[in-house]
């Protein structure tokens, strides 16, 4: 039975499961990453919370810490390393302790700078193995415009569309109208084009409602969707 028992605890994979980060779907992540750490069978995996604060720092777990906010309010900030032959999490400041070694890590980022193939690209450099699509996929899946793009030329249906980048619209504001009045009838959908939820969307119903609209839609992402 001991033998046993020794197998089964190699066998354990430490998930590093990250959560929180810069995106407006902070609190989101949360939730989420929550969700997957009480779905993660205590005999198979051992759950290791880090989280990444609104302003960037990489914050990890012990195990006193239930709570995701703990963790960001109280755990050891540690930093990733883009170097594969370091494969760890390294502790900052004095009388940290040793390097945090995870198997693999667990993305639960929301949006920004979690599904748009960023955190994808750090893990690829620092040669740990993650769940969920790669960078390619990712940086696709947050950008509208090329995600449309790639349907279309698929063969896939998809709806009608106008991708404006923002300096477009702040320079030529008019022009920019005329094109999507010309193309699209209303109501329309405007909305930030690399965004990961309904954060800056309009539903635009009549003509005077569309600046306003792509005025929203520009304050989070340097191009805008503009859909039927």
């Amino acid at each position: 039975n001991r033998q046993i028992e020794m197998t089964t605890e190699k066998k354990r994979l430490r998930v590093g499961v990250l959560f929180g980060g810069r995106s407006g779907e902070h609190e989101v992540s949360l939730a989420s990453a929550a969700s997957v750490i009480r779905a993660l069978d205590p005999e198979r995996y051992e759950a290791v919370p880090i989280g990444i604060s609104k302003d960037g720092r990489w914050i990890a777990g012990t195990g006193a810490q239930k709570l995701l906010p703990e963790v960001l309010k109280s755990g050891q900030r540690v930093v990733l390393p883009a170097d594969p032959n370091v494969g760890s999490l390294v502790p900052l400041g004095e009388g940290s302790g040793g390097a945090l070694r995870v198997d693999v890590v667990f993305p639960v980022l929301h949006g920004t700078f979690g599904e748009d193939g960023t955190v994808q690209g750090l893990l690829e450099l620092a040669g740990l193995p993650y769940v969920g699509a790669g960078v390619v996929g990712s940086a696709v899946g947050m950008d509208k415009d090329m995600q449309k793009r790639l349907f279309k030329q698929a063969g896939l249906p998809v709806g009608e569309f106008l991708a404006v980048p923002r300096s477009t619209w702040e320079k030529r504001p008019d022009a920019v109208l005329r094109a999507i009045t010309k193309k699209l009838k209303y109501p329309m959908f405007v909305k930030p084009a690399t965004l990961g939820s309904s954060v800056g969307m309009t539903k635009v119903k009549k003509q005077n409602e569309l600046a306003a609209a792509m005025d929203l839609a520009a304050e989070f992402a340097q191009k805008i969707m503009v859909e039927r």
